[in-house]
């Protein structure tokens, strides 16, 4: 496993739309090892491969550092929400590629998902709670959106002001090309 760079915002390549993958290979697997192993290191509890600048459908999760129990990690490879409910709920969402800042979120109170896992079977899930916000945060980002982009507009501008002008005092990682 290796630590891998997680990009932040203003960075183009976030708003990617990201592709299926078609095979799980050893070069998959060994990615979505490093993602896992990036997202522990962050400190984060998901990680969209994105956000390392691959525009691959996988994702990783795992909120058992929330509550200190053992690791549960989650790898979803193509992950797509096939029913939300109508019921809402609100948590405070932060995120790895735009860092230090938090915002209440408000999303569907309850998803199924359906996804593939690290051998290819497929799996569903219905998850309600954290885990049905960060499930809904991390394929947004599959999708090119960031949790910004469900806030208020006066506070995303503000978001995206700030981290623009950090990263033109940091040298240059993205042409913006995409």
């Amino acid at each position: 496993m290796a630590l891998r760079s997680i990009i932040n915002l203003p960075y183009s390549r976030l708003r990617l739309v990201s592709k299926p993958v078609t095979i799980l290979d050893h070069q998959v697997l060994k990615l979505f090892d490093d993602m896992l192993e990036t997202m522990y290191d962050a400190p984060g509890i998901g990680l969209a491969a994105i956000q390392l600048g691959i525009d691959a459908r996988m994702v990783t999760l795992d909120l058992s550092k929330r509550d200190d129990s053992p690791p549960q990690p989650l790898f979803l490879a193509n992950p797509e929400i096939v029913w939300s409910s109508e019921e809402r709920s609100s948590f405070e969402e932060g995120c790895l590629s735009i860092p230090d800042f938090y915002e209440e979120v408000e999303r569907p109170a309850k998803v199924l998902v359906r996804w593939q896992d690290r051998q290819g079977a497929v799996q569903e899930m219905e998850a309600e709670g954290l885990l049905a916000t960060a499930l809904q945060h991390e394929i947004d980002h599959l999708n090119g959106v960031l949790f910004i982009d469900h806030i208020s507009r006066l506070k995303r501008e503000r978001v995206i002001r700030k981290f623009t002008k950090m990263a033109k005092r940091d040298v240059p990682r993205d042409s913006g090309r995409g």
